[in-house]
């Protein structure tokens, strides 16, 4: 972490911590030179130490800060000082789309429509400047109070593309908008990032996810195989023009979805207009799914037979034609009757295989021999939490389904519990690290643990400090404990805005109260108390309350009549 106050590149003082991820930290800064607030993305220490990363995001960042849109954050310098690789942005002062879906849950349509006519616009201007984004998320997306939208992370998603980084909590973060073709290992294209955006939108028109599981892999499967939910059947309200959209974006073959962000930004434009509401719902020209092989096979003899038809239809009959027509059909009924007959006097018998699981392996090839089959050479293994070690899980075929006898059997024998090993955690990052042991099948909590030395933990509120066991090899769901320094403490918040205050509340999860209290001693806008003493422990979902200074309203004041001449005063 980088200490507030510090200068980068003898430039860029800064100011606070505004994010932190798996690969970068974020400050808020101040440009010294131009006098302006920027946002500045330092890559974390591991990362900086791998060459090859960081010739290729250096790259891909200069490429990024050619584009100049105003739905895209400004990219205005990139460098390396003092072994930190960094970049620098224009700063933002707004919320990204995940946090306003939290908050709001689904939008209103014009909103949805809004968003997405401002995102496509951007990344429409990307890919005509030959960049793919790679990672478009609600979490990549910044929304200013104007309703104004800014597309970031551009730079940082194409090179962490060409790494092996997507893992842990760079794949948990985006496996939810990833693109079909790259969950199954393929590069990304222009359409790759049209589907993240259809993603989107669904998740924007109804305030959840279309896939969802346990884990990335299951996701990712769900990506791959199963067809995005329909909106309508949602809610019925939703025009069939907004889910065409919707289903044309996501479409998991790319021939079916649009073939420009610029085509769907269009579509975005005329969705809601009258005429438009009642459209028939889009029927794709390919297949969104791979024809199984046997389906494709028997295409390709219909097909086959189709020309053969058409070939005979345009031939004239004429007698010599007719003549090897005959004979043809002749030998057609000999290889038919062939095919027919011989097969019953040469047929192999039917034999179900035998369930040899938990049996030894030589017990288990002394019992498929006996029925009939051989049993391969090789002997596969795999790793089984019912089966014991040195026994068999099964077979393949499997048991108790009917095949020919004689047939190779492949046996699977147990590896026995699958062991996992744990290593010290110590001063990393206790989210990746919780992600990590999750996918690999360990039951993982986090705890806070108070220290003496509050000082030693100033920059380390997110570290595994302690961890339960230390090391060594676990079992799957089996328990690990990681603790993190109980050291966060409130600071002054009135030396605070009432911005900066709700940001502090967002990131420590707090329910945040503000009262107004009328005042002309102090100017408007101060934060005059808090409810939680300063340098008192923080305890995440907890209230705060702060008050704030507002002017007083003015009374009117009687004023008394202007006496007549000669009259009297007080009369």
């Amino acid at each position: 972490m980088i200490a507030k106050g510090q200068k980068i590149n003898d430039r860029y003082e800064i100011i606070r911590v505004i994010g932190e991820g798996g690969m970068a930290n974020v400050y808020l800064a101040m440009d010294t030179i131009l006098n302006r607030k920027v946002a500045v993305k330092v890559l974390r220490g591991d990362l900086s130490n791998d060459e090859k990363f960081v010739r290729r995001f250096q790259r891909e960042a200069l490429s990024a800060s050619s584009l100049n849109h105003p739905n895209i954050v400004e990219m205005y310098d990139v460098g390396e000082d003092d072994g930190n690789f960094y970049i620098v942005m224009e700063y933002v002062d707004g919320k990204n789309l995940k946090q306003l879906i939290r908050r709001r849950a689904k939008l209103s349509l014009p909103e949805v429509i809004d968003i997405m006519k401002q995102l496509t616009d951007g990344i429409a201007h990307a890919h005509d400047s030959f960049i793919i984004h790679r990672d478009i998320k609600p979490q990549n997306m910044l929304i200013l109070d104007s309703g104004l939208v800014k597309i970031t992370d551009f730079g940082i998603a194409v090179a962490l593309n060409s790494t092996q980084l997507t893992q842990t909590n760079s794949v948990m973060g985006s496996v939810h908008y990833l693109p079909p073709e790259q969950a199954a290992g393929k590069g990304a294209t222009f359409k790759s990032d049209i589907y993240s955006l259809g993603i989107m939108m669904y998740e924007l028109v109804t305030g959840s996810l279309p896939f969802k599981g346990d884990n990335a892999v299951e996701i990712a499967l769900k990506q791959m195989k199963e067809p995005i939910p329909s909106v309508r059947e949602m809610d019925e309200s939703i025009p069939q023009s907004v889910e065409n959209i919707i289903l044309k974006a996501a479409a998991k073959n790319p021939k079916n979805r649009y073939d420009s962000a610029r085509e769907m930004y269009y579509d975005l434009c005329k969705c809601l207009d009258e005429e438009n509401a009642n459209v028939d719902k889009v029927k794709f020209e390919y297949p969104e799914f791979d024809e199984s092989k046997v389906q494709k096979e028997a295409k390709k003899e219909e097909n086959k037979n189709v020309e053969i038809n058409k070939v005979d239809e345009e031939k004239p009959m004429n007698k010599t034609a007719w003549i090897i027509g005959s004979i043809v059909s002749v030998l057609v009924m000999i290889i038919i009757a062939a095919i027919l007959v011989v097969p019953k006097l040469l047929e192999v018998p039917d034999v179900k295989v035998p369930d040899v699981s938990k049996m030894s392996v030589v017990d288990a090839e002394r019992v498929l021999e006996e029925a009939g089959f051989e049993v391969s050479t090789i002997v596969e293994e795999e790793y089984s939490d019912t089966i014991e070690e040195g026994k068999i899980i099964k077979t393949v075929p499997s048991a108790n389904r009917t095949i020919k006898e004689g047939s190779v059997i492949t046996l699977y024998q147990s590896k026995g519990t699958e062991k996992i090993t744990i290593e010290d955690y110590t001063d990393m990052n206790i989210y990746e690290v919780k992600a990590k042991l999750e996918l690999l099948g360990l039951l993982v909590t986090i705890e806070p643990k108070n220290v003496e030395n509050v000082e030693e933990y100033a920059d380390k509120e997110d570290s595994v400090i302690d961890q339960s066991p230390k090391s060594g090899e676990l079992y799957k769901n089996d328990q690990v404990i990681l603790y993190y320094p109980n050291i966060v403490v409130y600071p002054d918040l009135t030396t605070y805005t009432l911005e900066e205050v709700q940001e502090f509340a967002d990131k420590y999860e707090l329910v945040l109260y503000v009262e107004e209290i009328e005042t002309d001693t102090v100017s408007e806008g101060t934060i005059i108390s808090q409810s939680r003493r300063k340098d008192t422990l923080i305890v995440r979902g907890a209230d705060l309350t702060i008050k704030i200074a507002v002017q007083p309203l003015e009374e009117d004041i009687p004023t008394s009549p202007i006496p007549e001449e000669g009259q009297i005063v007080g009369e």
